[in-house]
């Protein structure tokens, strides 16, 4: 080996050029993330950022987003138009500059835009480089404009007037390249999730979704903007009061904040957004909204003498129950994101801008507002004394080893051996019978195992206090071993993986809800931090006997793989229908759910926070009747519907 690297070269002929957007098409995750769903959606946003600028600037009211037949997307809206003059360096129209090229655009030029979603200027060129085709039609200066690119980019049709007209506006319609995507299949969920989430954020814009493979359509518009996003999230909750806004301009920044306490949650629920695009990982604003907003609670309490000394509150008391949404507008000089897909703000000033903002405005609304200020305070010092109390606990847990807690977790958990925690399997099994299976198939040293008796509990709007008293969930929780609620302190957690495994049934598939459920409310960063999953057991066992000592044999898991493993087997075979993880023995339970080199697992995540807020809170609580609504008016019982796979989602892994 060593030979043969030694007589291959490396010189100048080995440096290649990219010319254009071959570079994209080269790496295309470097732009869009990914080739699977989420890059084939990121396309679709990158031409909706651009309308979304024309009307974060005031230009446009109406964002039509439609899904054709023919497995392409249009996006239209009712802005300035892309300019059609020729650039005078480029030497070439403005528009074909624009999708043809990394890096140009009205974002790099305060002229146009004062603030735009499409920050690095790539968006068009990357769809561009990325799709079969795009096409593009532009109303403005009283003509009607055309040009077409195919083939990854490539001018098909130069930019041409093609009528008159009195409109103004875009349209880009574009085909992304099946030879790049794993899928080239539009979700109108995940569209719709984001033009929803659109609208919210700018308030008074209509936005449109149309659909043609299936001829719905759907209208997004919102008078009150993010107080209304706040509304709907905490719709089905026990709320301390009405949704408070705030808005203000610093510095050139434009700050609006709407927030929200609800008592019996456990969590804080802050959606962060920077001239409309989420940070999923925070940064400078969100920061600042938590300082400031410690700063001010704090700074009431004690004046009024709510608290005192060494009572102070810390800020995850303050969060507990807290709803928040922070859309910031930023000039495109002062942005500062980290990535391409811009998932953290970075901007330093806008820490102490957001920070003094809800410092000054939170302060003037305790002040007015007495019987709410006290009502918060009263919470925040509960959630304090459930932290220290839970902390005390585990200290006094660590440091006696009561034998109380040793038969908490001894009683029913079969512990992994090794102490490399982040190796380490925890297995919640449905049933003492399946229990038993899967304890005598596991792998001692990283896997462990814990039955359930039974249904756990619903912890949907309950209180910790009731939750505790479930001896499933307390097991639970004693075995993670990290807390639960605002005190779960993820680097705790003695598993790096914790793997619902339920007959697949409709019994397994509620005990599957109830769990996620109870680590949604209890323990949420579990799921966002992909730690948690749910295994998927074969339904059938095709086997055929070649001897008296010998047979072969193949799993299924759908009916798809039933066909497969038949033609495998060949004649003569015979097909074991598993209703139970109980029918399997331990060998077969290994091989098929428990051997990480054979087993298929779905990774549970949460790609729309704020549907999977509504959706628990509407088929978990305890409204029957916003229940059954739903479910009259979406499930169709004629085919399957898998409410675990549509929010809290699942991908398939390993």
């Amino acid at each position: 080996m060593a030979e043969e690297l030694k007589k291959q070269h490396y010189n100048e002929d080995d440096i290649a050029i990219l010319h254009g957007l071959e570079g994209v098409q080269k790496r295309p995750a470097m732009y869009i993330g990914s080739t699977g769903q989420s890059g084939l959606h990121h396309l679709v946003w990158e031409i909706v950022d651009n309308a979304v600028d024309e009307a974060l600037n005031g230009f446009g009211t109406t964002i039509e987003v439609t899904i054709h037949k023919d497995g392409s997307v249009s996006v239209q809206d009712d802005g300035r138009g892309i300019p059609t003059g020729i650039h005078k360096e480029a030497k070439i129209p403005a528009v074909e500059l624009i999708f043809t090229t990394l890096h140009s655009g009205g974002k790099f030029s305060n002229k146009a835009y004062t603030t735009s979603a499409g920050m690095h200027g790539v968006g068009a060129s990357v769809t561009n480089a990325l799709s079969d085709f795009v096409d593009v039609t532009i109303w403005r200066e009283g003509k009607i404009h055309h040009i077409r690119f195919e083939d990854g980019g490539k001018v098909k049709v130069p930019l041409e007037i093609i009528g008159n007209t009195n409109k103004h506006g875009t349209l880009v319609t574009f085909k992304p390249s099946a030879s790049i995507f794993t899928s080239v299949d539009f979700k109108w969920q995940t569209i719709f999730d984001h033009l929803q989430e659109s609208a919210y954020l700018l308030r008074k814009i209509k936005f449109v979704l149309k659909d043609e493979r299936t001829n719905i359509s759907q209208t997004f518009y919102y008078e009150n903007g993010i107080q209304q996003f706040v509304e709907d999230l905490n719709e089905n909750k026990n709320t301390l009061d009405k949704p408070l806004y705030m808005q203000d301009e610093i510095d050139q920044i434009k700050v609006e904040i709407a927030m929200q306490y609800c008592y019996n949650d456990y969590n804080e629920t802050i959606y962060s957004y920077v001239n409309n695009i989420r940070t999923v990982d925070g940064g400078t604003h969100e920061t600042g909204f938590r300082t400031g907003l410690t700063r001010a609670v704090n700074d009431f309490a004690e004046a009024n003498n709510l608290i005192r000394g060494k009572n102070k509150l810390e800020g995850s008391d303050i969060r507990e129950g807290l709803t928040a949404i922070i859309s910031l507008r930023i000039p495109e000089n002062m942005t500062e994101f980290e990535g391409q897909t811009k998932g953290k703000l970075g901007t330093p000033q806008v820490l102490n801008v957001v920070s003094n903002f809800i410092y000054n405005k939170f302060t003037y609304y305790l002040a007015e507002n007495k019987e709410f200020s006290i009502n918060l305070i009263k919470k925040c010092q509960d959630a304090q004394n459930a932290r220290v109390a839970a902390r005390k606990a585990k200290e006094e847990a660590r440091a006696s080893k009561s034998k109380k807690a040793e038969v908490i977790i001894t009683d029913k958990l079969t512990p992994a051996q090794s102490k490399d925690y982040a190796k380490n399997e925890l297995f919640i099994v449905e049933g003492e019978s399946a229990g038993g299976t899967a304890r005598n198939g596991r792998d001692r040293i990283h896997q462990a195992v814990l039955p359930l008796r039974g249904k756990p509990l619903n912890t949907d709007s309950t209180t910790i206090a009731k939750m505790l008293e479930n001896k499933e969930f307390a097991t639970i929780i004693n075995a993670i071993g990290a807390g639960y609620g605002q005190a779960f302190d993820i680097s705790e957690a003695k598993y790096g993986k914790v793997i619902i495994m339920t007959d697949a049934d409709t019994d397994g598939a509620h005990i599957q809800t109830l769990l996620l459920t109870f680590f949604y409310n209890f323990m949420r960063s579990l799921i966002t931090s992909g730690h948690v999953y749910v295994a998927v057991p074969p339904l059938y066992r095709v086997s055929k006997e070649v001897s008296k000592t010998k047979e072969v044999y193949e799993y299924a898991w759908n009916d798809k793989d039933l066909i497969e493993a038949k033609k495998k087997i060949g004649p003569g075979y015979k097909i074991s229908r598993f209703k139970g993880l109980g029918e399997m023995n331990a060998q077969q339970l290994k091989e098929t759910t428990m051997d990480p080199n054979k087993r298929q697992l779905i990774q549970i995540n949460i790609d729309n926070p704020f549907l999977a807020e509504k959706r628990i809170s509407t088929l978990m609580g305890k409204d029957t009747a916003l229940r059954r609504k739903w479910v009259e008016e979406n499930v169709d019982f004629s085919t399957e519907d898998n409410f675990l796979k549509e929010q809290i989602h699942g991908e398939k892994k390993e």
